[in-house]
């Protein structure tokens, strides 16, 4: 939890870096490479090519290709469509399909998983439901492919990960190569080439969302993801859903509702710990009883 927990505080700066100062300034597809591209880079030196399976390494691509690759270019361009707020609210049903794919994936169905999912997502919703604008459905298609990517991601990089013995930091890299043939694809597809950065901010943002936001952000989000339950890595994804919003709040100076806030805080954090109680009770219920 205090993998997912410090990036969930690095991450909450990043809707509203990225809503204020880079969509429709900076071009989506530029963004997203420029900082898969920084992120790759911090990771490569520590790839040991020898260590790692071609198998392993294959699939790592095709999870960051999934996970960050894909999911950038519908999370980029949903900033143009829908405020920073608007794009917070629509994320929170990447719970319910973490719940569901990795349920698909064991062919067999957990209830308590869709539980903790759906409270988790009650909770978002609560604290930040507002009217939505006339691009609604454009920016919810394209910020719920950024949730499906992003949820699948997590739940391939959980399962193929327990299944291996492998460093962690000494294959990552493979995970950012394939984001980036994504997202480097995506630019010389679609990206417009002249709406690169034009100051040192916007340059600036780049370089701490590649360094810190990616790089660091993502190892530790899907090594968090490694350690805790599929219900607490669904709950965990909403926990977002408050923390981008008191940057707003406290940064920016953006009106919130207060008690919304409170009262949604408190449905995400119950949802956690429903989780752990039926964790615990699973593992009781499994452990050998002593005659």
């Amino acid at each position: 939890m205090l993998h997912l927990s410090i990036v969930t505080a690095l991450w909450a700066f990043s809707f509203s870096l990225i809503g204020v100062y880079l969509a429709g300034q900076v071009d989506s597809w530029f963004a997203a490479m420029s900082r898969v591209l920084i992120a790759t880079l911090i990771f490569l030196p520590f790839i040991k090519v020898r260590q790692v399976p071609l198998q392993t390494a294959l699939c790592l691509m095709l999870i960051g290709a999934i996970q960050i690759g894909a999911m950038y270019g519908f999370y980029y361009h949903s900033f143009l469509y829908l405020s920073v707020p608007e794009v917070l609210l629509f994320t929170v049903m990447t719970p319910v399909y973490i719940a569901l794919i990795n349920d698909l994936m064991d062919k067999r169905f957990q209830a308590h998983h869709i539980l903790v999912a759906l409270i988790a997502t009650l909770g978002a919703i609560t604290i930040r439901y507002e009217q939505i604008n006339e691009h609604f459905w454009i920016g919810l298609c394209l910020v719920q492919g950024a949730n499906l990517c992003f949820a699948l991601g997590q739940v391939l990089y959980k399962r193929l990960i327990q299944h291996s013995s492998i460093s962690q930091h000494s294959c990552f890299g493979f995970f950012f190569i394939g984001a980036l043939i994504i997202t480097g694809a995506g630019f010389l597809l679609f990206g417009d080439s002249n709406k690169l950065p034009t100051n040192q901010l916007q340059w600036g943002l780049l370089l701490y969302l590649g360094l810190v936001a990616s790089g660091l952000g993502y190892f530790l989000w899907n090594k968090g993801a490694t350690l805790v339950s599929v219900g607490a890595l669904a709950a965990m994804n909403n926990v977002l859903v408050p923390a981008g919003i008191l940057v707003n709040l406290v940064i920016w100076g953006k009106d919130t509702n207060l008690t919304k806030l409170a009262i949604g805080s408190v449905i995400i954090f119950l949802a956690l710990y429903l989780d752990r109680y039926f964790e615990a009770k699973h593992l009781t219920s499994q452990a050998p009883k002593n005659n």
